[in-house]
């Protein structure tokens, strides 16, 4: 919940930088009050996505945003599941998982997140909870195209904190082998992304541990410096 329109500025900065980064793919996830300005002005470097959507289509829901209102919008992808949404809204796996399948249905692609607490690691409960919650939040018949994972261990979020690199190693590469047993070859082809206090100066070594394949960042991105620095990571 960071963003009023004074952000176009540092939105530039980011467009602009974005365009000489051809090797790789950047989304920014504004609020969905910017959505539309931001997907006017993004270019073709940078794609849009949004940070939430309700699991229907269109009703008697006030407040709530469609998956089909901010495709319309210009987001190309939408964020389900996140931390922040589990723990403050008490959003459930199924609940998740309804609103991954509502990013399909309006032809979106659904980042699915998953990650444990601290208490939860301290007690050895880390690839339980979650293998728990891919089982239950990512919808059947998913595809490199339609699905992106992102651990993003509670603990390390904006805290400061991160995994040792052998941490990060093994839950991405039990999410791999978790997403491979239910969708088979295709699973090599699903984005897993690292979230937790990534920033320009642990970006590049992250980025370099098995079966991750990109940052999904939090507070670095609300500066382009700091955004493109961790986008430079990858040369």
């Amino acid at each position: 919940m960071n963003g009023l329109k004074g952000s176009a500025a540092e939105f530039g900065k980011m467009t602009q930088g974005a365009s000489s980064l051809s090797k790789v793919d950047l989304m920014v996830c504004p609020p969905a009050t910017l959505i539309a300005a931001f997907a006017s002005a993004a270019g073709s470097g940078l794609r849009i996505g949004a940070q939430d959507c309700h699991a229907a289509a269109s009703g008697a829901f006030t407040g709530d945003l469609s998956a089909e209102m901010l495709r319309d919008a210009g987001a190309t992808a939408v964020i389900v599941g996140h931390s922040e949404r589990r723990t403050l809204h008490h959003e459930s796996d199924a609940e998740v998982r309804a609103k991954a399948q509502a990013a399909w249905r309006a032809g979106m692609t659904a980042i699915v997140c998953v990650g444990e607490t601290g208490e939860q690691r301290s007690g050895g409960e880390t690839l339980t909870i979650v293998g728990a919650q891919l089982d239950g939040s990512i919808p059947d018949g998913a595809s490199p195209q339609t699905l992106v994972v992102a651990y993003e261990p509670v603990w390390a979020i904006g805290t400061g904190l991160t995994p040792t690199t052998a941490d990060v190693a093994e839950v991405h590469t039990f999410i791999r082998e978790r997403l491979a047993a239910r969708l088979g070859a295709a699973a090599d082809g699903v984005r897993i992304l690292y979230g937790g206090s990534v920033k320009p100066s642990n970006a590049a070594e992250l980025m370099a541990v098995a079966h991750v394949d990109g940052a999904l960042v939090g507070g670095a991105s609300l500066k382009a410096e700091d955004f493109l620095g961790i986008a430079r990571a990858y040369g």
